[in-house]
């Protein structure tokens, strides 16, 4: 059960933290006392999870927020130390998948290769560059990019995702061996399969639903918040001494 204090005094920047993976992620950060800054594309969700844990004083701000824009970037990283004064966490968790990104190679089209690593891959790489700065002035942070287990093994389609994937995670060590000096440690977290918006068209389909639920030895598909306590755990002390690791998060399937 969550302590209340995992995160006391921390302050968060969650990508697509408005839904799914990202809202599990930013309900239990400011359970666990942090500020978060929540950037998501949904102007719906994102108000209304704003509003809701706002109630009972101000802990979350919302923001409209392309991740592929390096600019953009500037100004989030820059408001949050505006508003207050350190960074501690970024969990890059902006991703997308869709027709664009489950293709066979014969199938894939160069623009939606493209579209499908600016937010798999390159809005990783810059949230991790622009954090890195305003983490230094606190003595260290977290940096925590949500991969796929389709970042470490193959599958009968889905080259785009898989490729974006896997460039998240060797990103991923590659940042923590370059700002380990600093104190700033890089991991990734690997999802298997999981019920969130971005998998509901797939998994409302029985015969792929039965099939994931096969391949998955826990005999259930993931929840957001079994993903989101692994990424509490390495944006924490308690994982002060784990870099360039990945941890997978996937009910045992890549165990097979």
């Amino acid at each position: 059960m969550p302590s209340g204090n995992r995160l006391d005094g921390k302050t968060a920047i969650v990508t697509g933290g408005a839904s799914g993976i990202g809202e599990a992620t930013t309900r239990l950060f400011v359970k666990e006392g942090a500020r978060v800054f929540i950037a998501d594309i949904d102007d719906v969700k994102g108000d209304a999870l704003e509003s809701e844990l706002n109630a009972d004083g101000e802990v979350v701000i919302f923001r409209n927020f392309d991740v592929t824009h390096e600019n953009r970037w500037i100004e989030v990283v820059d408001e949050v130390m505006d508003k207050w004064g350190r960074l501690d966490i970024v969990v890059n968790n902006a991703g997308m998948s869709g027709a664009k990104g489950r293709a066979t190679v014969e199938d894939t089209i160069v623009e939606n290769w493209d579209t499908v690593f600016a937010v798999n891959s390159t809005a990783i790489m810059l949230g991790t560059k622009t954090a890195i700065p305003a983490m230094r002035k606190n003595g260290g942070g977290s940096v925590v990019n949500v991969s796929s287990i389709f970042g470490i093994v193959g599958s009968p389609a889905g080259a785009a995702y898989h490729a974006s994937k896997g460039a998240a995670r060797t990103f991923s060590k590659a940042a923590a061996v370059q700002y380990a000096k600093d104190n700033i440690r890089v991991n990734s977290v690997h999802p298997g399969f999981t019920d969130t918006p971005m998998t509901l068209d797939i998994h409302s389909q029985k015969e792929i639903r039965d099939a994931r639920l096969k391949m998955t030895p826990l005999g259930r598909l993931g929840l957001p918040l079994d993903i989101a306590y692994g990424i509490l755990y390495l944006a924490s002390d308690e994982a002060a001494w784990v870099t360039g690791t990945e941890l997978v998060i996937d009910g045992g399937e890549i165990a097979w």
